[in-house]
């Protein structure tokens, strides 16, 4: 992704978000602190959340507005959303897929914001002396990739591009540190996976990619929150979002040193966190018309080869503040 994707106005990126915002929460005696809010949000290493939370700009504004921040780690997507469906966080960003399943399962949830697109921020991987060159090469052979995530979207569009079938290859789920393990063995063909994982398999085991998503789909990361959470602290969340966005401009314009603060969560050296951190979008925008239909698309996609149960309607978990 181009630098410039995050170089967002919080003025006007946020608007919509702040709307719902009016004036700061009052916290100020002992009984009010003791029933303070408290927003609990699940972040990924490698991700956005993860440069927020080690920079603590949102942990400092919402305990000057009284709001009390917790951090819960999750290994993806999926496992994120599971735990904002069974209570345990308030807010998470996860891949454009996610979101579809957690819906598809009756997971009370709304889409509050969405990055910027990142389509090289995902890939098929094969080993470096792998036959397969191309995707067309992948009919029949054994895939692995972490289910209900951003990339299990991406390889049904990626066959799809060459006109092979979602029943052309054999696919097994694993999480990604698992997958990375039968990857090394080679106990699969290839591995269908986003970075930093994907960064760090190149640069580390020398995987090829044979694809990644460039052409073929959007890769939004989307920030969800529970529906209770929105209903009753609309506030913490604009304020959240903020300075969330804070930091995605910040990234935006400081990659380098971003960089620096994921490559220990990942245990890889800058250079390579460089170029996970490259790959990405950043900054916290309302969902577009143009991005609600493309979420649409992906569950009726999703729906018709009967990977989720049923259709969904993505427009009616769409968080619309207040004007």
């Amino acid at each position: 992704m181009s630098t410039s994707s995050g170089a967002f106005s919080r003025r006007s990126v946020l608007k919509g978000l702040l709307a719902a915002a009016a004036a700061p929460i009052a916290l100020s005696t002992p009984a009010a602190l003791a029933n303070a809010p408290e927003i609990r949000i699940g972040w990924q290493k490698g991700s956005t959340l993860s440069i927020v939370k080690a920079r603590g700009n949102l942990e400092a504004r919402l305990k000057a507005e009284g709001v009390k921040v917790t951090w819960t780690e999750f290994p993806a997507g999926p496992q994120m959303l599971e735990g904002l469906n069974v209570g345990s966080i308030d807010l998470g960003v996860v891949g454009e897929t996610p979101p579809v399943f957690a819906q598809a399962t009756g997971a009370d949830l709304v889409y509050v914001g969405n990055e910027p697109p990142a389509p090289r921020a995902e890939k098929v991987l094969v080993p470096k002396d792998s036959p397969i060159k191309t995707l067309a090469d992948l009919k029949g052979k054994r895939l692995v990739l972490n289910k209900g995530s951003n990339v299990h979207y991406l390889l049904v569009k990626a066959l799809e591009s060459v006109n092979l079938k979602y029943s052309d290859v054999e696919v097994a789920f694993l999480p990604p540190a698992d997958a990375r393990a039968a990857f090394e063995r080679g106990a699969v063909d290839a591995w269908v996976i986003w970075d930093p994982f994907g960064a760090a398999a190149e640069a580390q085991l020398g995987a090829r990619i044979v694809a990644d998503g460039s052409g073929i789909v959007n890769n939004y990361n989307f920030y969800i929150a529970s529906r209770p959470f929105v209903q009753k602290h609309p506030q913490v969340l604009a304020s959240a979002l903020e300075a969330i966005n804070q930091t995605g401009e910040w990234v935006g314009q400081n990659q380098r040193e971003a960089a620096a603060i994921v490559a220990p969560q990942i245990g890889l050296p800058v250079e390579v966190a460089a170029v996970s951190v490259s790959r990405y979008g950043y900054g916290v925008k309302p969902l577009t018309d143009d991005v609600i239909r493309h979420q649409q698309q992906m569950a009726d996609t999703l729906t018709e080869l009967k990977l989720i149960p049923k259709k969904l309607d993505v427009a009616s978990v769409v968080w619309r503040p207040a004007r």
